[in-house]
């Protein structure tokens, strides 16, 4: 049981140390990773349909 308190103690302590970000920070943030995710799908999605359609034409299997 004392190690467990003392577990949560210095758990707690360092808790205390950390530099938290501000609500606008996280939001800038949180809007970044979303900007990016949408580039990145955008570009697997664009890489992706043009990858298809040079196999597509090397295969002679056009649709």
């Amino acid at each position: 049981m004392n190690r467990i308190r003392r577990f949560i103690n210095e758990s707690w302590s360092e808790l205390k140390k950390v530099s938290w970000p501000n609500r606008m920070h996280v939001r800038n943030l949180t809007v970044l990773v979303f900007v990016v995710s949408f580039v990145v799908g955008l570009y697997i999605t664009v890489a992706d349909t043009a990858f298809d359609q040079m196999i597509k034409l090397l295969t002679g299997s056009g649709a």
